[in-house]
């Protein structure tokens, strides 16, 4: 599972023009489901996102997590992190998980996350949506679960 952490003045997604999601100071967390991918990789990286202390405590540093300061939380689905580019110039994403395997782990992660914190928006999955963000910082962290030891 990898997932694209990006901290946020605000953000928001949308289909169709429509506002599905949005949300104030937090975390934009983009993700991405591998083939490989189960519960263990799940809770890597729902722990890592929600206690990353990427937050500025009252001195200016990055001391406290978004546990800590009651962040809010947009997910979004995206495949395209498993993209592939060695070789060619298309991508190839034999490495994403199937449609239906991912869905079900991504909700999942979106349930592990709704535990901790009182705000968390989604996108909508497998559709194609605009998102929108005001990189805090910029704040920017890749997690990923293969990377485990």
């Amino acid at each position: 599972m990898r997932a694209v952490v990006q901290r946020v003045s605000r953000a928001s997604v949308s289909v169709d023009g429509q506002n599905i999601g949005s949300i104030g100071k937090g975390l934009l967390v983009l993700l991405g489901v591998s083939v490989r991918d189960g519960d263990k990789d799940i809770q890597y990286v729902a722990d890592k996102t929600l206690n990353l202390r990427i937050f500025d405590d009252a001195e200016g540093t990055m001391n406290l997590s978004a546990k800590d300061v009651s962040a809010e939380l947009l997910i979004v689905s995206q495949f395209t992190l498993f993209g592939d580019t060695r070789r060619g110039r298309r991508p190839s994403y034999i490495d994403a998980a199937s449609p239906n395997d991912a869905k079900k782990l991504y909700e999942s992660f979106v349930t592990e996350c709704r535990k901790v914190l009182t705000k968390v928006e989604t996108g909508q999955f497998q559709a194609m949506m605009q998102v929108e963000l005001i990189n805090d910082g910029p704040v920017t962290i890749i997690i990923d679960s293969e990377k485990l030891i």
